[in-house]
């Protein structure tokens, strides 16, 4: 099977193409930089914003994994328009085109909105996102639903909640850092889904694998609660180092957080909530519809967590 998998040496992309090419798939990798990927493998290189791949380039190919797109970066909403939202539908079409018979779409469960309570959310339990990244993905979501529900070509979009694995990045690679440097123990609050990278890389074969006709719009998370506490005990334990001392109360984690949120002047969601809201979601649907299971737990990965991040995706 040939596949197209844009993003390839992001954090999720250079996973996906190392899968792909021990499962014996035929491989064309794009990315914005054309960086070869880890084992050497050539990409093309491709700004998405500003055009598509040419008709001879899709030529033959059978699945689309369109996992290009801006995340933990503070851009201006409009190149999360561009990226995110129109180069999506732009690609859906040309792949469409070409006679592509499944697009996977890389989503977020921040095109869902914020949360609004504790409980586990499922697909429909959305509100209007509040900040340019969930909308844009938003946007592309409802685009892709609107003109490709009928079509011949299948279209899977994967909302996955925070992906954890080996380099991970953003607020997992902070709190690595925090439990190197010995900083104190989070307290026993909120809880948040996740899903390890191998588990999100099984879920993208498998979509791909058997597409079902239409839209599928699907949620991948592992079924746990993740506290901060819970992240922060076994980084350490995976260190070798004792258990971390709980001496800064809930109110100084406030003052901190805030402090923080002031300095980066980033917006969106209070570094506080951050650490300690709710903010679950449910796997149901997509484990009735295709029959997956997640195999890893954290204990697994809280080692390789603990090694410095590498380079750009």
């Amino acid at each position: 099977m040939k596949c197209l998998v844009s993003g390839a040496t992001g954090f999720i992309g250079r996973s996906l193409c190392q899968r792909l090419s021990a499962d014996g798939h035929e491989l064309l990798a794009l990315s914005k930089s054309g960086a070869a990927l880890p084992d050497a493998t050539p990409t093309l290189a491709l700004d998405l914003s500003t055009r598509q791949p040419d008709r001879g380039q899709l030529q033959g190919v059978e699945v689309v994994f369109h996992l290009a797109g801006i995340a933990h970066q503070h851009a201006q909403e409009s190149a999360y328009r561009e990226l995110n939202e129109l180069a999506t539908i732009e690609l859906a079409r040309s792949a469409r085109a070409a006679g592509v018979r499944c697009f996977v779409f890389l989503s977020s469960v921040k095109a869902m909105g914020p949360a609004t309570t504790a409980a586990a959310r499922t697909e429909d339990d959305c509100v209007a996102p509040t900040d340019p990244y969930g909308l844009s993905k938003w946007r592309a979501e409802c685009a892709l639903r609107a003109e490709f529900s009928d079509g011949p070509m299948a279209v899977v979009i994967l909302r996955p909640a925070l992906v954890y694995g080996p380099l991970a990045k953003g607020n997992l690679a902070l709190l690595a850092r925090a439990a190197r440097l010995g900083l104190p123990r989070p307290p026993d609050l909120g809880g948040r889904s996740m899903i390890a990278l191998a588990d999100l890389v099984d879920v993208l074969c498998q979509v791909a694998g058997a597409p079902q006709q239409g839209v599928q719009t699907w949620i991948v998370a592992d079924g746990q609660t993740y506290t901060t506490r819970f992240i922060y005990d076994h980084l350490r334990r995976a260190a070798g180092k004792p258990e971390g001392k709980g001496w800064l109360p809930t109110a100084g984690w406030r003052l901190a957080a805030a402090v923080l949120d002031r300095v980066s002047a980033s917006g969106g969601e209070s570094t506080y909530d951050k650490l300690f809201g709710a903010e679950l979601y449910s796997a149901a649907a997509l484990m009735a519809a295709t029959g997956w299971r997640p195999h890893t737990a954290f204990e697994q990965v809280a080692s390789s967590l603990m090694q410095p991040a590498g380079g750009q995706g």
